[in-house]
């Protein structure tokens, strides 16, 4: 039941960060629910292992390409889900760092 609650709060995120931010779209709700799931997917599984490979540039660039690590699997998605269009890396980078904060934001209030 917690799992199923943390993906409702990803959806949750995932439609206040279609909406808040331009240049981010999703054909339909079906989608909506795919870029939760692969959102996660890709947060729980793929991050923490690039995170891992890139701590040297991490390091160096003072935490700075992590932001561009995180635009970077955003931006990824639209690869992975078909329907979801993201205009460019700017829009990757400020969507994904929506989604990381109301996610973030979310899940502390559940």
């Amino acid at each position: 039941m917690h799992v199923f609650l943390k993906y409702l709060g990803t959806v949750a995120a995932v439609v206040l960060t279609l909406s808040i931010v331009p240049g981010l779209s999703s054909a339909d709700w079906v989608t909506t629910f795919l870029v939760a799931l692969v959102w996660s997917v890709i947060v729980t599984v793929i991050k923490p292992v690039l995170k891992l490979l890139t701590l040297p540039i991490t390091i160096i660039t003072f935490g700075i390409f992590s932001f561009v690590l995180n635009a970077l699997l955003f931006w990824a998605m639209t690869l992975i889900v078909p329907g979801f269009m993201v205009a460019g890396f700017w829009s990757a980078l400020l969507g994904a760092i929506v989604l990381s904060i109301l996610s973030w934001l979310i899940h502390q209030l559940l």
